[in-house]
């Protein structure tokens, strides 16, 4: 019989990332967490070192010796798109951590999200702190959209979100610009969450002590009164957003591959983050921003959205694997669930 091998998987996001440990036959043997693994964040050293912090946790999990090395790992991190990053970040596992695994795939966290849910490429959309859209084709061409941090991007994420709500509070209060409809509630849920009494004690969170990932936290509360509060300002920032992201679908129309339009379903994109949990009013804007702006864009007839029911982990632990040759036995069925289709009159 031959030996059971052992391939790690890591989704790594701004904010949050998790690991998998599977076996060659496909058992999933354990799962670790931990913070950033974003290299343009916290750093390369920072980064590598907080993936041998979850490796050695899974390792340990699953009853597997620390010096003994996965075949492969996976890592599938927020801000892994440029060939250089993944050499600094490949290298510097090897060189500081060389037992944690023999070999490394590492890329983007949209493909780990595609390899998770579908079997011979698909598309992405990622709208959790940030937003991104990747479209793998089954020839294995890809093509993107966003991507670009909240300084260049991130449209339809909870960073934009959370910073369009606060524009509005600061506009309407300075009467620079008259909001779609009344900034009561963000006003209130904005001086609560930051726990501030007015706008000055906010540029504090906006320059000297800015947190990227606590200002994107302001979006629950947005979210809170879209859904639960029923505020009409709030529902509107949402109805944006949808149609942001929306947008990333309809600028990668013209490349997306024929057989990939034409299955069951449609376009099949797997929807990643928490944004998506509002989808109630998302939706309206979404719809809206998939049509065609000019003769470039493609029409897309039948679009199905899945909801990942496993970590995007799982993925990356599968491209690790086809990386030295070998293919894991995921049931991608059982990875994701439809969650909306919608085919356009």
């Amino acid at each position: 019989m031959a030996e059971v091998e052992y391939f790690g998987g890591i989704e790594g996001g701004a904010t949050h990332s998790k690991m998998v440990i599977m076996s060659s036959e496909g058992k999933i043997m354990a799962w670790s967490e931990g913070p950033s693994t974003n290299h343009w964040l916290i750093g390369v050293d920072q980064c590598v070192t907080t993936i041998n912090d979850m490796v050695v946790d899974a390792k340990k999990q699953a009853g597997i010796p620390e010096d003994k090395p996965l075949k492969a790992l996976g890592l599938s991190l927020s801000g892994g798109e440029k060939e250089e990053g993944q050499k600094q970040v490949i290298d510097g596992m090897k060189t500081k951590f060389p037992t944690v695994s023999e070999n490394y795939k590492m890329c983007t966290d949209t493909f780990g999200a595609i390899a998770t849910a579908c079997e011979s490429g698909g598309m992405v959309l990622i709208a959790g702190t940030g937003s991104n859209c990747q479209l793998i084709n089954p020839d294995g061409e890809t093509y993107g959209c966003g991507g670009w941090g909240h300084m260049m991007g991130d449209e339809g994420g909870a960073y934009w979100i959370a910073q369009k709500a606060v524009k509005y509070v600061f506009d309407f209060d300075d009467n620079f610009h008259e909001p779609p409809s009344d900034t009561s509630y963000l006003k209130l849920a904005m001086f609560e969450y930051f726990k501030v009494n007015d706008r000055i004690g906010l540029l504090d969170h906006l320059y000297r002590n800015f947190d990227k990932s606590k200002f994107a936290g302001f979006c629950k509360l947005v979210a809170q009164g879209a859904n639960e509060k029923g505020d009409k300002l709030c529902q509107i920032i949402f109805t944006q957003a949808g149609e942001m992201l929306g947008k990333h679908i309809c600028a990668l129309s013209s490349n997306i591959d024929k057989s990939l339009l034409e299955g069951e379903g449609g376009l099949q994109v797997v929807c990643v983050g928490s944004v998506w949990k509002s989808w109630d009013v998302l939706r309206e804007g979404f719809l809206r921003g998939m049509l065609p702006r000019n003769d470039r864009d493609v029409t897309i007839k039948t679009i199905t959205l899945l909801e990942l029911k496993q970590s995007c982990a799982i993925g990356a632990a599968n491209l690790g694997a086809r990386s030295v040759g070998m293919k894991l036995p995921v049931k991608y069925a059982d990875n994701a669930t439809v969650f909306f289709s919608h085919t356009f009159s």
